[in-house]
């Protein structure tokens, strides 16, 4: 069986297994959510946007012939990767994840656990803090409720409308960093509190490194719950799953 496979994407992961599949005679897209206004250039076919929710993906597994599916969405992207495994079950397809480890605490490291972004604005009440807040766009909203910190942060696009956060720096940035920029980055920022999700893999963890060799605090989101699914750590360890559920990859 020659498979065609929906690569969901987003991450430096998915990105590790669209090189390595390029060139290979393998018939596979990789599906981006849309929320970079310019996404890096892929080897392998692209598409953007969402589907639809469960029916609509499987409208299109349908329409395409998809045989396979790898979720290498953000651990965070927790909907689609629920409409993912709902998808697959419903069609009878193969899913597996390729995603990284969760970052766990070091030595010297000092976390405050939250369960979720809710949970990590509760946390911010108290006096002004100069923070960093490393959670991407599309949750600034919610730490309206907090306007007395001075907030640092990081994004992929510059913002096309005014932040809901009155005291905010913005730096235009493209991961990976190092914990040499970021460490230089809080200090020239005078960082009194790093706020992250568990992304874990090594791309944007350089603010955790940064933020233990500094000394500070880091306030972590953990990860949603996902669905349960076969979980892979690396592209290599993909094409071997494909070989052993009957695909005929030709290399």
């Amino acid at each position: 069986m020659h498979p065609t496979l929906l690569i969901l994407g987003g991450t430096t992961e998915a990105t590790a297994l669209a090189a390595r599949l390029a060139g290979t005679g393998i018939r596979a897209t990789l599906s981006l959510a849309g929320r970079v206004e310019n996404p890096r250039a892929q080897p392998i076919p692209m598409r953007v946007g969402g589907f639809g929710g469960v029916e609509g993906l499987i409208a299109y597994l349908r329409a395409e012939g998809v045989t396979h599916v790898i979720d290498a969405t953000h651990p965070f992207a927790a909907q689609m990767s629920r409409n993912a495994a709902c998808a697959c079950a419903a069609l009878g397809l193969p899913l597996v994840a390729l995603t990284r480890p969760a970052w766990t605490p070091q030595p010297g490291d000092d976390w405050r656990h939250v369960a979720d972004i809710a949970g990590a604005v509760v946390a911010l009440a108290g006096p002004p803090r100069r923070v960093f807040l490393a959670v991407g766009r599309m949750h600034l909203e919610a730490f309206a409720a907090q306007p007395q910190h001075r907030y640092l942060l990081r994004l992929v696009d510059r913002p096309n409308a005014p932040l809901p956060l009155p005291q905010a720096e913005v730096i235009v940035s493209r991961g990976p960093f190092t914990e040499a920029d970021d460490r230089a980055l809080m200090e020239g920022h005078g960082t009194e509190l790093v706020v992250s999700k568990n992304a874990g893999g090594t791309g944007a963890r350089a603010k955790i490194d940064a933020a233990r060799a500094l000394g500070l605090p880091v306030l972590m989101i953990d990860r949603p719950a996902l669905p349960a699914r076969r979980e892979l750590a690396r592209p290599d360890e993909v094409l071997g799953w494909l070989a052993h559920s009957g695909a005929d990859l030709g290399v």
